[in-house]
């Protein structure tokens, strides 16, 4: 009976996720009368404004998951470390992004950096680029900083410090050559997320009026038809591919060193 309970679960989550995802990729094959085509891809993925949104979020995306590796990693071995005390507040600080909502991040920034501030990053591309990939940080933090803590904790990073300092490194070899290599694919984790998250985001790219692929999707979808779902089926593998790639690295995640009593 619990077999059949969870065979029914699995069938009915699987029915309720597929089935729109279906319809979705039908009707965007159904551009041309009477006939499947790929007429509506062929439409997107040829529009300039989707190249230039597109490649926009993918090096966003990049830059802000260097950012992340580089402010995560540190704190994270720092804490596990040295402040253990401290981990409890960091994991409290890392979890604020998930019940403040975005807009009210983002009107924060404008608030404090518009150009009537001491530090105008609004009135400019860069400044505005800056403070958007800041606040997809804010957004990957909670899904970083676990991965990367979930990573730490599989290793002896007392007796890996201890063994690097005794032979002369110090602390940024430690860090680049020590500890990251063998969290690797933790961070690798947290950064499929960040570029999922990223390349899906809307309401920051909005209202700091930045060209990311977010407001592109809900402007396309605004004006048009078929399109908007070839575009959404496009987002949906990215997301997907991203979840695969978690999955096929994970594989090859060290398992936890055993305590000792």
């Amino acid at each position: 009976m619990k077999k059949f309970w969870a065979w029914g679960a699995l069938i009915f989550g699987l029915v309720y996720f597929a089935l729109p995802l279906i319809g979705m990729t039908n009707f965007s094959l159904k551009m041309r009368r009477g006939a499947y085509s790929f007429d509506a891809y062929v439409k997107v993925l040829g529009d300039p404004r989707f190249q230039e949104t597109f490649l926009y979020s993918v090096t966003l995306a990049l830059v802000t998951i260097v950012f992340g590796v580089v402010l995560i990693v540190p704190t994270a071995y720092w804490v596990r470390l040295r402040l253990p005390r401290l981990r409890p507040y960091i994991e409290f600080i890392t979890l604020l992004p998930l019940v403040i909502p975005a807009i009210v991040i983002v009107f924060g920034y404008i608030r404090l950096y518009n150009t009537s501030s001491w530090l105008p990053l609004t009135g400019t591309a860069m400044g505005a680029n800056v403070l958007l990939m800041f606040g997809y940080a804010t957004l990957a933090l909670p899904y970083m900083y676990r991965a990367v803590d979930t990573g730490l904790r599989t290793i002896d990073i007392a007796t890996l410090t201890e063994a690097a300092q005794s032979l002369g490194a110090g602390w940024v070899t430690i860090l680049s050559r020590v500890i990251l290599p063998n969290v690797l694919v933790a961070v690798l984790s947290g950064a499929f997320l960040t570029f999922a998250i990223v390349m899906g985001e809307f309401t920051m790219a909005a209202l700091l009026n930045r060209p990311a692929f977010g407001p592109y999707m809900q402007l396309l979808g605004a004006n048009r038809a078929y399109e908007p779902a070839a575009l959404a089926v496009i987002a949906f593998g990215i997301t997907w591919g991203c979840m695969a790639l978690i999955q096929l690295v994970s594989r090859f995640a060290p398992r936890p060193a055993s305590q000792p009593r």
